[in-house]
């Protein structure tokens, strides 16, 4: 795949304090890439060293080719970005405010200021003033800002932060369409772990500006082993047999319903045990982990709950 942003070893240090460690990590045109955290992880310090608002201390940016440090305009050429808040005049229309960032940049035309207002679902009130926006609409506005000059690369930072559920959800499809329409390299912020499971690709887990892990956002959830739930008529006696079973194996029970993780081919096994113990099964079924079960266990490994 085509490797559209590249950390190298970046690191940043504030009053002799390491706040970002080491980082690397790439992203790849046409997926969006989740940068999950707890607040204060780093996650808004390295976004803002990645578009330039922030010295690196050490190691280096690399977008499209072209290094951050060595060739800052051509690198920031490809990038659009909204950095915690899009900033937008409140008193003019949508259309004007898209006009006046368009004069920044050369060759933007009246056609691709219609596209872009088109894409991101403003026709119907983009000659209305700002101030009359609900904050989803002035969220896509800030989409269809730093859409103008067609970037390569797309970042947000935290993008849903006090949006309802509709326009979570709205933020949620545009991003995706992007990705998988416009062929475009998306990388989102968040602490929301339900929403980064529903929009992302793959995921960067960040702790205490040290990356923890970057996975495929399935992978990631699924891992190799799964959460099977077995319904069954004899709970004490089900339980029984899972001492023998596995006896080091942690396992709940609740009710009639036995959770236990468990490798695929030793589904199979179990219910045998089950059949041979005289334990009655009604249901066999695997219970997919969140991606909020994932991080906790993740980040309990490294030796520290985190609550996201």
């Amino acid at each position: 795949m085509n490797t559209i942003v590249k950390l190298q070893n970046v690191s940043k240090v504030i009053k002799g304090k390491k706040i970002i460690d080491d980082l690397s990590f790439d992203v790849f045109e046409g997926e969006v890439f989740g940068f999950l955290g707890p607040n204060g992880a780093g996650k808004t310090t390295t976004i803002r060293m990645i578009v330039g608002l922030m010295n690196i201390t050490e190691g280096d940016v690399v977008i499209s080719g072209k290094s951050i440090k060595k060739d800052f305009e051509g690198a920031i050429a490809s990038v659009g970005a909204i950095v915690e808040n899009p900033e937008l005049y409140k008193f003019m229309s949508g259309y004007k405010n898209l006009q006046h960032f368009a004069r920044m940049q050369k060759g933007i035309t009246k056609e691709r200021i219609n596209e872009v207002v088109e894409l991101v679902g403003l026709t119907d009130r983009i000659h209305d003033k700002v101030k009359t926006y609900s904050l989803g609409m002035r969220q896509r506005l800030g989409l269809a800002q730093c859409l103008l000059h067609r970037p390569k690369i797309l970042i947000l930072d935290e993008p849903t932060n006090g949006l309802d559920p509709a326009g979570i959800r709205e933020i949620r499809a545009y991003i995706r369409k992007l990705a998988q329409e416009q062929g475009m390299a998306v990388i989102v912020s968040s602490h929301l772990l339900s929403e980064m499971e529903m929009m992302c690709d793959r995921i960067g887990i960040i702790q205490k500006g040290k990356l923890v892990d970057v996975q495929n956002v399935r992978d990631f959830v699924d891992g190799e082993e799964l959460v099977y739930q077995f319904e069954v008529d004899d709970e004490k006696k089900a339980n029984e047999v899972m001492n023998v079973f596995t006896p080091a194996l942690p396992f709940e029970v609740k009710g009639n319903k036995l959770q236990v993780g468990l490798m695929k081919e030793q589904v199979p096994q179990l219910i045998k045990s089950f059949v041979e113990d005289g334990v009655e099964i009604y249901s066999v079924m695997p219970v997919a982990k969140t991606l909020e079960d994932r991080f906790l266990e993740i980040t309990n490994e490294k030796g520290e709950v985190l609550h996201a």
